[in-house]
């Protein structure tokens, strides 16, 4: 038989579907078939790395491979999917094609772009098509059916899932009769004989660093195996730089074997070697090769209760099912793991009986048998029904039409990850709240009207709308500065940096100006903390030396109140609420004094743990107060930050030049308004407070110096944008000098969530049966 393999991805950013394509390949040419695999294949050049944000890999191409041009990283589904969008891609597979005189040609993934549609719709010749993928997304998956995508994949001859959760994506969005074919794996590679003696539990992770794979979840989980069992974890096929760039604390590479990407047969040696495989993925697995892998080299599996994963896994037969995003439970299992070697032992020997259910002949077997019965389905009799398989309106196997249907997800939902509900409540939450303050400008905008905001905005001077931003962005280098300072005196053993400080800066800025809830000032702590030593330890102490610098913006906003006081009766109207609202900080200063004796620990409750728990974290946040009791290191502190005030002051006051309101409002107008948007910002619901921004500007303005409310308003819109730009400007370099995303600083700081273990682990009651959360 001519069997032609065509890929989607690249051959050299390898992933779980060309694995397969690989193993299958090879074992179809053992058996005597004629067989190409038709792949895009990026050369390890600068264009490459340009393009995918990643080198390629040096591979050599098979024998069997035909090239076909270049792929472009586009993110899908969770992870990055490298797959063609250049036209060459589509002629070099329509040719390949048509000059391999093929009897069938096995497309994979067919719902995939550019030459996955081409080969679809364009091939006389049969198509199979393998779905790999579980997809529960709405909206891609919508997108493509109103693009034909039902249309194209009715072209196929057979269709095959890989798993019961593949299957449901093709039924789900789709439609039609799949045929479940699981992943192969070649046993033969796998390693005999006993694994390795050795005192530590030996945990194995295999995949890429994307959010999705859950590395983040299990870093969080091996923080506190460690500190009550000998472990170490090695992690395949994720850069070293990547990892480490998850750790929120650096110290926990010192138990971590950072291997990268590695080669087939290196692999087979970790997974022999390895006690156990760690795979806790989120959600989008559908079948998961690396676990029958691990099946074959004997070593058991704690994976995520997932779909994909609970297809394969036998939970406390070949491996344990654990619920998805909870590093506690799986913290637990790994701890119980490391108790119970014997249960390990025959947890492994069930591993590999079960690994043979997956054996590439057996899978082999199965594959043939579709591509025989697509290469004899009959062509209809008539024109019309001939016409209609070719444009898809009718499926091409000769089975009858079955329509899409809507079914239930098979995923539970993460403990606290992005899908769970108390996640999607927050989501929506914020969702209505940032439409509020939206809708809040827009009809303030209305009223005043919207022309004649326009015009203020086009008449203002730019001069001095730069001169605006540049006294802005200065302020920030102060307020660094200050920190620096703070933290000397909190910290004074650890390494600090002034660059740190100011980097982490820009971080919390950029964070706060584009994400609601004051989310900077955790980040910018993460920021920091990473380059502090002891990131663990000296975390709590960081935020301590927040609030010490929260502390002095209380005096400066009293500093403001005065410049108020002195030069208008506004405060004794409607400045008085917003004064007393800015006293809020004062609460979290007395927290922060008076907790740690509130919650010494008496007695041995579990409440009582969790009391000195948090009594031993709120002293060292009080550590962070440490710069009023050293006026040596105080004094400049004090003289950076206070300074920072008096240059933001200095920019709301040019940006009063720019709308020519110099005038009318000077400079105890800009000092009001500093004092409002600060006050009103002590909880923001939207990025930048927008909305509530704009109105606390009008009020100020037009209320205390009787500014028109649309120049007050184009002031508003003016100096928020000047702020958003700092931000930008200021905070995109700041996190590529870190190395880091917005994604990582959001799982870094899931990383920071306490997980605790007791040195003695109990089992749950739970275990041993069918797991409750599955229920």
């Amino acid at each position: 038989m001519r069997i032609a393999l065509v890929s989607p991805y690249s051959w050299t950013y390898q992933g779980g579907v060309n694995r397969h394509i690989q193993s299958l390949a090879e074992e179809l040419l053992s058996r005597g078939h004629y067989v190409r695999v038709i792949a895009p294949f990026d050369p390890p050049d600068r264009l490459s790395k340009v393009l995918h944000r990643a080198p390629a890999e040096r591979l050599e191409a098979p024998d069997y491979l035909i090239p076909v041009g270049r792929t472009v990283g586009i993110g899908a589904n969770g992870s990055v999917s490298n797959i063609p969008v250049f036209p060459e891609s589509i002629r070099g597979t329509r040719r390949a094609i048509e000059q391999g005189n093929f009897d069938v040609v096995h497309l994979h993934e067919p719902t995939t772009p550019a030459n996955g549609w081409d080969t679809c719709l364009s091939s006389s010749t049969p198509v199979v098509g393998t779905f790999h993928a579980y997809s529960t997304k709405q909206l891609p998956n919508r997108l493509a059916a109103l693009a034909g995508a039902h249309r194209v994949v009715n072209r196929l001859a057979g269709r095959i899932a890989v798993s019961e959760a593949a299957a449901w994506t093709g039924r789900r969005w789709f439609g039609g009769n799949y045929t479940i074919i699981p992943n192969g794996v070649d046993i033969d590679m796998a390693h005999d004989g006993e694994k390795p003696d050795s005192e530590s539990l030996r945990a194995l992770f295999v995949g890429r660093p994307d959010e999705r794979k859950g590395l983040p979840i299990l870093l969080r989980a091996f923080e506190a195996l460690v500190e009550q069992a000998p472990s170490r974890l090695a992690v395949v096929g994720a850069e070293p730089d990547d990892v480490r760039r998850l750790l929120a604390y650096p110290e926990l590479e010192q138990h971590l074997d950072l291997h990268g990407k590695v080669s087939g047969p290196e692999l087979w040696r970790h997974l022999h070697e390895a006690d156990l495989l760690c795979a806790p993925s989120l959600s989008g697995e559908s079948f998961g090769m690396v676990l029958t892998e691990a099946f074959a080299a004997g070593t058991p599996v704690i994976a995520s209760g997932i779909a994909g994963y609970s297809d394969v896994v036998t939970d406390n037969v070949d491996g344990v099912l654990v619920p998805p995003g909870d590093p506690q439970r799986l913290a637990e299992e790994l701890q119980l793991a490391h108790h119970e070697p014997e249960r390990l032992r025959r947890m492994g020997k069930a591993a590999r009986q079960s690994s043979k259910r997956y054996a590439w002949p057996a899978v082999a077997d199965q594959v043939t048998k579709v591509y025989e019965r697509a290469i004899e389905v009959p062509e209809p009799e008539h024109a019309a029904e001939r016409f209609k398989r070719r444009l898809g309106v009718v499926p091409s196997d000769g089975l009858a039409a079955t329509p899409a249907v809507r079914l239930p997800s098979l995923d539970p939902a993460p403990a606290d990850g992005p899908g769970g509900r108390s996640g999607m409540v927050r989501k929506a939450a914020l969702g209505v709240v940032g439409l509020l303050g939206v809708g809040l400008t827009v009809i303030a905008a209305h009223r005043i009207g919207i022309d004649d905001v326009g015009q203020a905005i086009v008449r203002s001077d730019i001069s001095w709308v730069l001169v605006a931003l540049g006294l802005m962005a200065c302020s920030l280098f102060f307020r660094a500065q200050a920190w620096y300072y703070i933290a000397r005196a909190a910290m004074p053993g650890s390494p600090l940096r002034r660059r740190d400080f100011t980097s982490a800066t820009m971080i919390g800025v950029l964070m706060s100006a584009t994400l609601p809830a004051r989310l900077g000032e955790p980040a910018r702590a993460l920021a920091l903390t990473r380059h502090t030593g002891r990131a663990k330890d000296n975390l709590p102490v960081v935020v301590g030396t927040l609030v010490s610098q929260t502390m002095l913006n209380l005096v400066a906003l009293l500093l403001l109140g005065m410049i108020i006081v002195a030069s208008t009766d506004l405060f004794h109207n409607s400045t008085k609420t917003l004064f007393t609202f800015s006293l809020a900080p004062l609460i979290l200063l007395l927290a922060v004094i008076v907790l740690p004796s509130i919650l010494k620990r008496q007695g041995n409750s579990r409440l009582a743990k969790v009391g000195a728990a948090a009594h031993e974290a709120m002293v060292k946040v009080r550590k962070g107060l440490a710069i009023f009791r050293k006026p040596k290191i105080g004094f400049p502190a004090a003289f950076f930050q206070l300074t920072a005030w008096a240059i933001q002051l200095l920019s709301c006051w040019a940006l009063m030049f720019a709308l020519g309101l110099d005038s009318q409002a000077g400079l105890a107008a800009s000092a009001a308004v500093l004092f409002a948007v600060n006050v009103t910002a002590v909880i923001p619901a939207t990025p930048s407070n927008i909305g509530i921004f704009q109105l606390a500007v009008i009020s100020v303005l037009t209320t205390g110096w009787a500014v028109s409310s649309y120049d007050a308003f184009a002031y508003g819109v003016i100096l928020q944008a000047v702020e958003v730009a700092t931000a930008v400007g200021l905070g995109l370099p700041a996190l590529v000098r870190e190395g880091l995303t917005w994604s990582d600083l959001r799982t870094q700081a899931l990383a920071t969530a306490p997980v605790e273990l007791s040195a003695h682990p109990r089992r749950r009651e739970s275990d041993g049966t069918a797991t409750d959360w599955l229920r």
